[in-house]
């Protein structure tokens, strides 16, 4: 008889709150009959600046099935949080969960830019993809090189030597299920190789702090600008140069010129 499931869930504090969130997204879709569309990424909506999509496409799930074997898979990679004697432990485990959620949804496109400008591939200019498995294949991948002999159990009746997982899990994935994103994997698996050897490093509470602060900044900015949603305490306006976008806080009349390049678009590569 194994323990009980709450010593599991104290031991995994920031897995336990990602599967409960997912989950509670997956019940908000099935509420409010939300389609893959309306929270996916694809290429087309980046660059119409729908840039909060990266951050929604990882956390929604619309099947059920998908969810449970996400959420099956990352329970499992959750004892990253159990490894402080290797340098990991939780607050690793929250520190790159940041990094392969942007990353591998910028990678995902980047991508899709090549095949479509480079090979002329228009399929991939619609392509919509949804759901947390671009950060389970990267924890994976991390896991199988930072701790080799795992294994990584789904559903708890099938265990993988996590050395081979990631690719196995591929491989898989697209045979089983034909609609599942290969680059989609492919992108979380190649972040988790540049988090484990350190191409993508320095990671820290400041780090991290700073880059969900960004993350915040831009999702409700690109939420204004697509039109996705209407805050009404923010305004975009244009200014004298109009190559750069500028912010106005309603209420207190103060505005705001960015010094970059105008967020209209998004040029990838």
């Amino acid at each position: 008889m194994g323990r009980p499931l709450l010593y599991d869930i104290i031991e995994k504090p920031a897995t336990s709150c990602i599967v409960t969130l997912c989950s509670l997204i997956w019940f908000l879709i099935q509420k409010k009959s939300i389609g893959y569309s309306q929270v996916g990424l694809s290429y087309e909506t980046a660059i119409q600046g729908h840039y909060w999509r990266i951050i929604t496409s990882a956390f929604s799930h619309i099947s059920v099935l998908h969810l449970v074997f996400n959420m099956s898979a990352l329970w499992s990679l959750g004892v990253v949080e159990q490894l402080k004697h290797l340098g990991l432990g939780t607050a690793y485990y929250l520190h790159y969960t940041l990094v392969l959620v942007v990353f591998s949804g910028a990678l995902v496109i980047g991508m899709y830019h090549l095949l479509i400008g480079r090979f002329k591939i228009e399929y991939f200019r619609r392509v919509t993809a949804v759901g947390y498995s671009c950060v389970v294949f990267g924890w994976m991948t991390i896991l199988s090189v930072k701790q080799p002999s795992s294994k990584l159990d789904l559903f708890g009746v099938l265990s993988l030597p996590i050395s081979f997982a990631p690719f196995e899990s591929l491989i898989f994935t697209s045979i089983i299920v034909p609609q599942a994103s290969f680059l989609g994997h492919l992108s979380g698996i190649l972040v988790g190789y540049a988090v484990s050897w350190g191409l993508i490093g320095g990671m820290n509470s400041y780090w991290a702090v700073t880059m969900l602060g960004w993350i915040v900044v831009v999702f409700v900015f690109s939420l204004k600008k697509s039109g996705a949603y209407d805050f009404s305490f923010l305004e975009i306006e244009s200014v004298s140069d109009a190559s750069l976008p500028s912010l106005r806080f309603v209420g207190n009349g103060r505005t705001l010129q960015a010094s970059a390049v105008p967020l209209s678009g998004v040029e990838v590569l």
